[in-house]
């Protein structure tokens, strides 16, 4: 372990299970998404029109995927939070782009119709809920050092990612502390 990930520690059991109840909204957003776009506006997504509301298999293995996909922000995730400085900045980058990447490869297939769009506007929500959920369970993850709390109910001034020491506004201002 580095000295770096070690000024700040990861709660693994937090970050983990918060990831895989981001798998389980991931894939509940394939589903519902499916359901949608097949059962209220008719467009057959991922699977012919005679496969019913909820498609086929392909869409068992399309909610499928958004969960592994969630399980794998949630590992890329971890990896930054101990490795590389403003993770959470980084992690939004890159499944900002990853997500871009979804959307717009539904268009690249050739195929006509509404079908490429639905499959698209699926993958953004998917993509979205990863990384808000994603990125919301790895600020309560971080470890502060020393398990200190603060009372005053006062933000910080210096704090970035857990890495700067929890200094109040006024204490930045150089005013003495308890006033």
């Amino acid at each position: 372990m580095s000295d770096f990930a070690a000024e700040r520690p990861v709660n693994a059991v937090r970050l983990w299970s918060g990831g895989l109840a981001t798998a389980v909204v991931a894939a509940l957003v394939v589903l519902v998404g499916t359901l949608f776009f097949r059962g209220a506006l008719g467009v057959p997504v991922l699977a012919p029109e005679e496969a019913g509301y909820l498609g086929d298999a392909g869409t068992a293995a399309y909610a499928f995927m958004a969960g592994v996909a969630a399980l794998a922000a949630t590992a890329l995730m971890h990896l930054l939070l101990v490795a590389a400085p403003r993770a959470r900045a980084f992690f939004v980058w890159i499944i900002g782009l990853i997500t871009a990447i979804a959307v717009v490869t539904p268009f690249t297939q050739g195929v006509e119709g509404a079908s490429p769009a639905a499959t698209a506007a699926i993958n953004l929500v998917a993509g979205v809920a990863i990384a808000v959920l994603v990125n919301s369970v790895a600020r309560t993850a971080v470890v502060r050092r020393g398990g200190e709390r603060r009372t005053t109910g006062e933000k910080p001034a210096l704090h970035q990612e857990g890495i700067l020491p929890d200094v109040g506004q006024a204490e930045f201002r150089g005013e003495p502390r308890g006033l």
